[in-house]
């Protein structure tokens, strides 16, 4: 089994929930380099189409067809997870933060088939509801169509069923429980709970049961009503938006924030409506200024579309597009570099900085543009002096554009106006953050890369996730 040469890793603390006041939640990432592992495209396309199976998932309990595609090159895997602690008394789990779904879920303790063992370094926890003073399992009397869930008869519960076209899956049921948060309140840390509703999973299968990623369960952030970020908001204890802002240097590390980063240069572009995900309306791809000839029609056909999507490691491009895409970059460095082929890939020997031979690449959404330096097109060949091209061809019609796209970028998912904007930037230094003045009076907060409290008074109330490198 191929190992891993290098993975990002997010350490969250968890999150923080108030209904007024002051709030305050700064996270921790690492980023880690196993010895003697290495990872190849193949991997990377592995995990993200599993992430994809779940992005793109309509119903639970369907089977999404996401075809198996990939090669074997060396490269950088990421993976975010956060802390939650669930439970009273409580008791902590690692959950990968992915925007590509809906529901946080978490293995139950009667889960036969889940994994006891990961490489990566934390302790793999499980979750048991009769341990759990503050535990209510969720009937079928309550088993609303928000649920996107079954009624089992012969428990009275409400459960899920996720099947994914690589043959992986999930299977468990709902419950509500507390959620404990370490807040921030002025310059002191504030015990606090809510409850809320998410997913113990009894059976897990192939994809999801490695040991190179595997974490207790998953934190969902897409639009969907058991996502965490809408069950909070609609709540009134947070506000609609949420912001990221992950560095891409090989100390990793960013910021995750349960409110808006302010930052005069971010542009926006509207949200596709009415899907849960986060799809933009890409009306072109430019390289070194000139528009590639791609039919418009390839990135918001009705079966497909644009998906922002921080879940995912790498990028895909519908067919129409990836050919020009390629042939552009290749063209516009052929003078220079002799382009060659690594395991199916357009690479190149590079001997000089990149950004003195490949041209600069321009996303252009409705409203606003995205402006992508060459090491957010490339990824690089462990061991030699040459680079990729790290887009890749979807197999199916959604194009999808996953971290290799938004670091060091701040990223911002105004669901409350349907709209997302980014701005390049330095994701090690401090961000402001802070509420819509519409939400209720807020303030904002930063924090230095080197962990230092920084504080900015606006107004009142955010909740922030800190990642340090």
């Amino acid at each position: 089994m191929q190992g891993l040469k290098a993975r990002i890793l997010a350490s969250f603390a968890v999150l923080s929930l108030v209904y007024c006041g002051v709030v305050s939640t700064f996270l921790s990432l690492e980023r880690i380099y196993p010895p003697s592992h290495r990872v190849q495209i193949e991997q990377l396309r592995a995990r993200d189409r599993v992430r994809h199976a779940r992005l793109l998932q309509n119903v639970a309990g369907g089977v999404v067809d996401f075809p198996v595609q990939g090669y074997a090159e060396p490269n950088l895997a990421g993976l975010y997870y956060t802390k939650v602690k669930l439970g009273s008394p409580p008791k902590e789990f690692n959950v990968q933060i992915d925007t590509g779904s809906e529901s946080l879920w978490v293995a139950c303790n009667s889960c036969s088939d889940c994994p006891r063992s990961t490489w990566l370094p934390i302790q793999l926890s499980s979750y048991d509801s009769a341990s759990s003073s503050t535990a209510q399992l969720i009937p079928c009397s309550m088993c609303t169509p928000a649920f996107q869930a079954k009624c089992s008869p012969q428990t009275n519960q409400c459960s899920y069923s996720i099947q994914y076209a690589d043959g992986s899956g999930a299977l468990g049921h709902y419950v509500s429980d507390t959620l404990h948060f370490d807040r921030i309140q002025g310059q002191s840390y504030v015990d606090s709970s809510a409850s809320i509703i998410f997913g113990c999973t009894t059976y897990e299968s192939v994809g999801l049961t490695s040991s190179i990623e595997t974490l207790d369960g998953i934190l969902g952030f897409s639009q969907g009503p058991l996502s965490v970020i809408s069950q909070l908001s609609s709540r009134g204890l947070t506000p609609k938006v949420f912001s990221h802002c992950l560095k891409g240097d090989e100390k990793g590390g960013g910021t995750l924030a349960l409110g808006e980063i302010l930052e005069p240069s971010i542009v926006y572009s509207p949200l596709v409506p009415p899907r849960h995900h986060y799809y933009l309306n890409l009306q072109s791809i430019a390289v070194n200024g000139k528009i590639l000839p791609i039919d418009p029609a390839a990135f918001t056909s009705h079966e497909g579309g644009t998906i922002i999507d921080s879940g995912t490691t790498l990028a895909y491009l519908v067919e129409e597009a990836y050919v020009p895409f390629v042939r552009a970059i290749t063209s516009a460095v052929s003078p220079s570099l002799t382009p060659f082929i690594s395991d199916g890939n357009q690479c190149f020997h590079v001997t000089t900085s990149l950004a003195e031979v490949f041209p600069t690449v321009n996303l252009n959404f409705v409203d606003a543009s995205m402006v992508l330096k060459p090491e957010e097109y490339l990824t690089s060949i462990v061991g030699i002096s040459a680079w990729c091209i790290g887009f890749q061809k979807a197999q199916g019609r959604v194009t999808i554009l996953g971290d290799l796209v938004l670091k060091d970028k701040i990223i911002v998912y105004d669901l409350a106006r349907q709209r997302i904007g980014w701005a390049n930037y330095d994701c090690s230094s401090p961000v402001n953050v802070s509420i819509p003045a519409n939400y209720a009076p807020h303030r904002s907060e930063s924090r230095s890369s080197s962990g230092g409290l920084l504080l900015s008074v606006l107004t009142t109330g955010f909740v922030v996730m800190y990642l340090l490198a």
